[in-house]
C-alpha cells in the first residue's frame, strides 16, 4: 500500500499550471500516477490527444520529466523503441540506473488508432507500462464516437434524435483484451478510489515486462455535467459495475472493490447530459437495456474472479 506522506515529498512529473479543462478527470489520474511513482527516474510517452495537446502548448511544458509526443497511433511502438535502446546501453555499461517507461493515451488513441502499436509492444514484451485515460469519445478532435463510447451515448458521429437513440454498439473491453495478451499485469481504475490506483500502479511497474492499466477519466464538455462533480460522476461509474476495479496479475483475475449496495444505471447517466434523450417515456426500454447489459458483464466479471454474486 503506498505511504502517501512519503509519496507527497516527491516532486511530480506532471506541474499543475496544465490547461485541460475545468472539471476533466485525465489530470487527476496523470497525478495520482506520478505520486505513486515518486522519486523514480521516468520516461513518459504520450500520444497525440487532450493530455498532450493541453499539457505541452509551446513553450509551455506541464511534465518535469524526459517526454516524447508521439502521433495519435504510435505511442507504444515509440516507447518500445526506447525502452529497447535503454536495455542496450544499460547492457553496454553506458546507464547504470533504473529507469521506468510510460505511455499515457486516450481511448482513441489506444482503443482505435493505437491498438495495432499497443498490441505489438505488449506481444513483445517491453518493459512497459500503458496507461489509457479512457474519457469514451475522440474529445480533443470534436467528440466522436470511439470504440470505448458507452451504448445510447451521444455523440457527433453517434447523434441521438427520432431515428437513432445515440451509439448502437457496447463499448470494446479493452482490459481484458490487454490481459489475453498473457502480460504480467493489466487492472482497471478510477481516481475517485485513489489508493487502489496509486496501488496499482507501483505493482505494474515492478513486473518484469509489460503491463497495462485502463483508467476512467470522465470528460466535462463530451459527457455535459458540472465540472464540480468529475469526481463522483467517477465514483458513481464503479458504484454502479459499469466500470468495476479489478487486476489481472500474472493471469490470475482478482476483484479490487465490490459495492456495499450495487447502484443502478440510471445513478450515473441521469447527471450526464450525452444520455439526456433516454429521460423520456420511450428512452425508458434504452435504460433497461443497458442496465441489463451492466448486470451481466458484472456476473461476467465476478466469475473470472470467482466471486460469489
Amino acid at each position: 500500500m503506498p505511504n502517501l506522506k512519503e509519496l507527497m515529498q516527491h516532486e511530480s512529473f506532471f506541474s499543475p499550471g496544465h490547461r485541460m479543462c475545468a472539471g476533466c478527470v485525465a489530470p487527476l489520474v496523470v497525478r495520482q500516477v506520478a505520486l505513486a511513482v515518486g522519486d523514480t527516474p521516468v520516461v513518459v510517452a504520450n500520444a497525440t490527444g487532450c493530455l498532450e495537446v493541453a499539457s505541452t502548448i509551446f513553450p509551455y511544458t506541464a511534465w518535469r520529466c524526459s517526454f516524447i509526443h508521439n502521433a495519435f497511433a504510435n505511442a507504444a511502438a515509440t516507447l518500445s523503441g526506447v525502452e529497447t535502446a535503454y536495455r542496450a546501453l544499460k547492457k553496454q555499461g553506458k546507464i547504470n540506473k533504473e529507469i521506468k517507461f510510460i505511455a499515457f493515451g486516450g481511448d482513441g488513441g489506444t482503443y482505435d488508432i493505437g491498438l495495432q502499436s499497443l498490441s505489438g509492444a505488449m506481444e513483445r514484451g517491453h518493459n512497459m507500462l500503458y496507461i489509457c485515460y479512457d474519457n469514451g469519445a475522440y474529445m480533443n478532435t470534436g467528440i466522436q464516437r470511439s470504440s470505448a463510447t458507452p451504448l445510447f451515448a451521444d455523440t457527433t458521429t453517434s447523434p441521438a434524435g427520432q431515428v437513432s437513440s445515440g451509439k448502437s454498439q457496447w463499448r470494446k473491453d479493452l482490459t481484458a483484451i490487454m490481459a489475453a495478451h498473457n502480460i504480467p499485469y493489466a487492472a482497471q481504475v478510477a481516481p475517485s478510489h485513489f489508493m487502489d490506483l496509486m496501488t496499482k500502479v507501483q505493482k505494474a511497474l515492478s513486473v518484469d515486462g509489460p503491463s497495462f492499466i485502463n483508467a476512467m477519466a470522465h470528460c466535462p464538455r463530451g459527457w455535459r455535467y458540472d465540472t464540480r462533480e468529475g469526481v463522483e460522476l467517477t465514483r458513481l461509474s464503479v458504484e454502479t459495475c459499469y466500470w468495476p476495479l479489478y487486476e489481472v496479475d500474472h493471469g490470475k483475475w482478482k476483484l479490487s472493490y465490490k459495492p456495499k449496495e450495487k447502484k443502478p444505471i440510471e445513478t450515473w447517466i441521469r447527471k450526464q447530459g450525452r444520455f439526456r434523450h433516454l429521460f423520456t417515456d420511450k428512452g425508458q426500454t434504452e435504460i433497461k437495456w443497458l442496465q441489463q447489459r451492466v448486470d451481466e458483464e458484472w456476473s461476467k466479471l465476478l466469475e473470472r474472479c470467482k466471486e460469489v454474486g
